[in-house]
């Protein structure tokens, strides 16, 4: 019988090292917190016009909103706060089941 050579029982002994390794990476909890990007289509934005009071007036949220896939005129409504009667009623001629992505709805006047 031959000598053996000793990376036949160090390969696996790492292999089981990486994988633990990896677990415990996987499966510890961040030390950072978490944060996600702000959605550009629910942002509320100043408009840059001063009232008369010298004070800027806050907009409600954005004018209009790009639909995605998926969407339906009840989410779009939950996602930005606007009520689904609101969204309809500025948008007569829209149709539920003809909505494409990148369609553009009315939010506010």
């Amino acid at each position: 019988m031959g000598h053996r050579s000793p990376a036949r029982f160090f390969a696996p002994l790492a292999l089981v090292a990486v994988s633990i390794a990896l677990f415990m990476v996987v499966t510890s909890p961040s030390t950072e917190p978490e944060t996600t990007a702000p959605n550009r289509a629910t942002e509320a934005r100043p408009t840059g016009t001063p009232e008369a009071d010298g004070e800027r007036r806050e907009r409600k949220g954005p004018r209009r909103y790009t639909v995605k896939p998926g969407d339906t005129p009840s989410s779009i409504a939950e996602e930005t706060g606007v009520p689904l009667e609101e969204i309809l009623r500025l948008n007569p001629d829209l149709d539920p089941q003809t909505l494409s992505p990148g369609e553009r709805i009315k939010l506010h006047q």
